[in-house]
């Protein structure tokens, strides 16, 4: 069995002890993170390698950056999104490692819809979309997992009223969502959980958190390749009710080896 988490941590030198408490706790053997908010030589390498994980970081100063943890070797096979050469944010980093390809993503959140960053952000997922395309014609089992920054249906939040007209939750958003599923992947926790409740971020504003006012925005999109081989998958909610917590939380499957 092969448990695959995705986390965005917001900040993982503040977030550090809760990083490695949760390591310790749920024990992932893959564990994909966002938002890192640092540069390769400030993050915890070190604490993270002594819990067993082998560690592969896409950094950037102060915003952005990904990474990948694994309990078994990793070979970086893309830093950055293919056909996106130019772009400077640490958005997107594409491992293989415990005979899977698996990528940590970020994708842009996209407000103020008015500006630039919303056509930003559709031009990142359609990228990925066609990045998508081609992992598929590998036949390779692969998970494309992170912090998509999108609620695909109302069923993903608990007011989806409230979200109408943010980029999390407009048309266009949704449109590349749906447009990944068509391509045959499997969205992990929604195949596991249709039922409505099923949240991964809550905002640090209005009690949120205490009201369980929260939304699903961090995705696991699985191959079919994956998907014949997932057992179970979850949020583990536990890391959100800490002090100083992520407004994130981790989402998770386990494949079947």
């Amino acid at each position: 069995m092969v448990k695959i988490a995705t986390w965005n941590v917001n900040s993982v030198r503040a977030r550090a002890a809760h990083l490695q408490q949760w390591l310790g706790e749920f024990r992932p053997d893959i564990v994909l993170l966002q938002e890192l908010k640092c540069l390769e030589e400030q993050f915890p390498r070190t604490e993270i390698e002594d819990l067993g994980y082998n560690v592969a970081i896409l950094g950037q100063k102060t915003y952005n950056g990904v990474a990948v943890l694994s309990k078994s070797p990793i070979d970086v096979e893309q830093r950055g999104l293919p056909g996106m050469e130019d772009d400077t944010h640490a958005r997107y980093l594409e491992v293989f490692t415990a005979g899977l390809r698996v990528a940590s993503i970020y994708a842009p959140n996209g407000n103020p819809v008015e500006s630039e960053k919303f056509p930003y952000k559709l031009a990142f997922l359609e990228r990925l979309y066609e990045h998508a395309q081609g992992l598929l014609e590998t036949e390779d089992a692969f998970v494309l997992a992170g912090d998509y920054n999108i609620i695909p249906e109302p069923i993903d939040a608990m007011n989806p009223a409230a979200w109408t007209g943010d980029a999390l939750y407009r048309p266009e958003s949704r449109a590349m969502y749906r447009k990944m599923l068509y391509l045959g992947l499997t969205d992990a926790i929604r195949a596991q959980h249709p039922e409505h409740g099923v949240f991964t971020f809550w905002d640090y504003q209005s009690g949120s958190w205490q009201r369980d006012n929260g939304i699903r925005i961090d995705h696991l999109l699985l191959s079919p390749q994956a998907a014949d081989r997932l057992v179970n998958s979850g949020v583990d909610r536990t890391p959100r009710g800490w002090e100083k917590a992520s407004d994130h939380t981790p989402a998770w499957c386990e494949l079947a080896d």
